[in-house]
């Protein structure tokens, strides 16, 4: 048996180490981690690349690492959950899903998933979304006024909302959520609090040259910039048309035309969201769709279904597990490639991200690192 977590490792910093190191004293199995690979769900470039960040893993205490679809972990929370929850039920061993959250307890985290699905709700949040207001916080106060504070304040922060659609999505499975309390500093906090900093602040701090060693579990030796790929971000977007933006995921009720016209109004990819940024359009949502339109990831693209699994790396046991998987297993992306199918539809976007993120580092990467690199074995 094993036991899942959905993961970004960005980079694998000591609260992660907590999390698999909790996930693995409570379930007494080995740990399967779904890691996002190139770019991730904030819509920017990874620090590092998604081999080194497996390798890091796997040396503490992860068995088996398997990349979640670029097309996916650059999607909004539901659509994010919903993959890695895939993926973790293709394989009959995971028995549990372990995230972490400043919640902690299953429990509140189901009120508020009951919360979140309840019609009046729903009625709410349209409501308060037609006058303008934006997803999160429509959520959060339509809560409140049907459930009261106590499950409202579960929905203020980004790990609880992800756990919740985490749960959702495991309803018609036999895989059990197990809730790790985040310990430390809270979710994007800039100060540190003993040996743990919030990934957000690890970035920074590496990204302006500060010793970060304390929080992380190795040291990187090439880490990106997510400036350096203003310039053909600029590029692309200036090649669109609004009907090319009207594709893309979350683009709707005429977002399109708000993009189209600060694209052509603005020189920076900050002045474009900024200009674009409302109430109902937050920066995240903006960012995602940035990335969705420099990749080519359209909504009908992350609607694709997922039926392989990539590997990235392993351990002796994390290696044993794959036997347990009913979908495909993917170990070599240039064979893979050769049959057109949903699963090449993917691969084909996680090898453009991983080349687009290779122009990220000062001292620009190598083409086609997907078809190079070996899988990691620990």
């Amino acid at each position: 048996m094993a036991v899942a977590v959905i993961s970004e490792f960005n980079p694998f910093h000591n609260g992660h180490k907590y999390l698999v190191q909790t996930a693995k004293k409570l379930s007494n199995e080995p740990v399967i981690a779904i890691m996002s690979g190139s770019f991730t769900q904030r819509g920017e470039v990874a620090l590092t690349d998604k081999f080194s960040r497996a390798k890091t893993a796997l040396e503490n205490g992860v068995d088996l690492v398997l990349e979640l679809p670029t097309v996916y972990a650059v999607a909004n929370a539901q659509r994010f959950a919903y993959c890695g929850v895939q993926i973790a039920k293709s394989f009959d061993c995971v028995n549990y899903l372990a995230f972490g959250c400043e919640s902690g307890n299953v429990d509140s985290l189901k009120n508020a998933l009951n919360a979140v699905e309840n019609p009046e709700v729903n009625k709410i949040i349209s409501e308060k979304m037609s006058n303008g207001d934006y997803y999160p916080r429509a959520l959060q106060s339509a809560v409140r006024e049907i459930f009261g504070d106590e499950t409202a304040e579960v929905l203020s922060s980004p790990n609880n909302i992800l756990a919740v659609e985490y749960l959702k999505n495991l309803t018609e499975t036999d895989i059990k959520p197990l809730a790790v309390k985040r310990v430390g500093t809270a979710h994007d906090s800039d100060k540190a609090c003993d040996e743990f900093a919030s990934a957000s602040l690890v970035r920074s701090m590496l990204r302006q040259g500060q010793n970060a060693g304390k929080y992380v579990l190795s040291v990187m030796q090439k880490i990106t910039f997510p400036e350096n790929l203003e310039r053909i971000m600029l590029y692309k977007l200036r090649m669109m048309s609004a009907k090319d933006f009207s594709l893309l995921p979350d683009v709707n009720e005429g977002l399109e035309n708000r993009i189209f016209d600060a694209v052509r109004s603005y020189n920076s990819l900050n002045e474009i969201i900024s200009s674009v940024k409302t109430k109902r359009y937050t920066h995240a949502r903006l960012r995602r769709i940035m990335t969705c339109a420099l990749l080519d990831i359209t909504e009908n693209l992350q609607s694709t279904p997922v039926e392989y699994v990539r590997v990235l790396g392993f351990t002796k046991e994390g290696e044993s597990l794959l036997k347990n998987c009913n979908v495909e297993v993917v170990t070599s992306v240039a064979k893979t490639m050769k049959k057109e199918s949903n699963i090449s539809r993917l691969l084909e976007k996680d090898v453009l991200a991983t080349d687009i993120a290779a122009l990220a580092y000062n001292d620009v990467g190598r083409c086609g690192n997907d078809y190079l690199q070996q899988i990691v074995k620990i």
